[in-house]
């Protein structure tokens, strides 16, 4: 099995992106969340993630590096496993710039020469222990958890999330994936996480599932079969420049994977964890020196205290695990 990995990447301090940027938005507002500067900045642990790539999962067939045209100076292009894509690569040119994850996402199917088998990172999420292909794959279908979780509220992302689920419900019927595939739903590693599924059981429509933020792994065919099936919701959605309440996310692809019943259940919260920074700084610059999680995702916020020395010690920590260049590095 041939795996690829994706991440997708931005500059918010190179000329040209600003210009677009400023042409469409006007100006980062730090008291919006879909244009504040944790939402583009990069923070200078990129290079970290390269180097765990190659350390902990050396088997991975490309890495493609997604970005508006964008590479930092210190990266190796010529690299045999980096393949550099733009977003005119892949997503149409009526819909560019721009400047929401959301429409990049629901477009990486189209990545030229991609693998059927990819695990996608945002760039906030690192390896930081071994991992093998079996920890994202196995016998040809993703590792995933089907449980489902309260939604987010009033926030944007919960609305998207309830976007996700209105499309879930029109084409699956919960009653019926249950009755398939049972066991794949209630797997005893997940442990507390089946209560709400246990409690929704009877209830005949889904609600949404979890979405542990840190890697996704996917089929490229879910993509191509989502797009097949609800092209006019996610073409839409396409012209949105920017986050807004009526978007789709991936969790879209995940949860119709899972759906499909595409998956072999996997409790991925045993060794993947998600910090947010602006709460739990220390937590994540202890889990990364002693490498507690295969998987970790450092989440940013404008609102973190100390921001400078946060960072410094996050670095700190990821040198204290990762010290010597990757050959993606020149």
């Amino acid at each position: 099995m041939q795996i690829d990995f994706v991440i997708t990447w931005v500059d918010m301090d190179d000329p040209a992106w600003q210009k677009d940027f400023a042409k469409h938005s006007g100006k980062i507002d730090n008291t919006v969340n879909e244009v504040s500067e944790a939402r583009f900045r990069d923070y200078g642990l990129l290079k970290y993630w390269f180097r765990g790539v190659e350390k902990f999962a050396p088997w991975v067939r490309y890495v493609h590096f997604v970005t508006c045209g964008q590479k930092p100076d210190w990266l190796d292009e010529n690299h045999p496993k980096l393949r550099l894509v733009n977003h005119t690569d892949f997503i149409p040119k009526e819909y560019l710039p721009t400047f929401n994850s959301n429409v990049i996402e629901i477009y990486l199917h189209k990545i030229p020469d991609l693998a059927e088998h990819f695990v996608y990172f945002n760039d906030d999420v690192f390896l930081t222990n071994h991992v093998a292909p079996t920890r994202f794959f196995e016998d040809g279908l993703p590792k995933d958890i089907a449980a489902f979780r309260t939604n987010f509220g009033r926030s944007q992302f919960g609305k998207n999330l309830k976007n996700n689920i209105r499309l879930i419900n029109k084409h699956f019927n919960k009653r019926e994936v249950f009755k398939r595939d049972y066991d794949k739903w209630f797997e005893s590693s997940y442990g507390k996480k089946r209560r709400l599924t246990y409690l929704y059981k009877p209830y005949s429509k889904f609600v949404t599932l979890r979405t542990p933020h840190n890697t996704k792994s996917f089929l490229k065919s879910t993509f191509e079969d989502v797009w097949e099936k609800c092209e006019d919701e996610l073409i839409e959605i396409s012209s949105h420049r920017f986050r807004t309440s009526n978007d789709l996310t991936p969790e879209l692809f995940k949860t119709w994977q899972i759906c499909q019943g595409n998956f072999v259940p996997y409790n991925t919260y045993l060794d993947a964890k998600m910090f947010p920074l602006v709460l739990k700084s220390q937590k994540a610059i202890r889990a990364v020196r002693e490498q507690t999680y295969s998987i970790v995702c450092v989440n940013d916020n404008v609102h973190i205290r100390n921001y400078e020395q946060v960072m410094d010690d996050l670095r700190s920590s990821f040198n204290s695990i990762l010290p010597e260049k990757s050959s993606f590095e020149k």
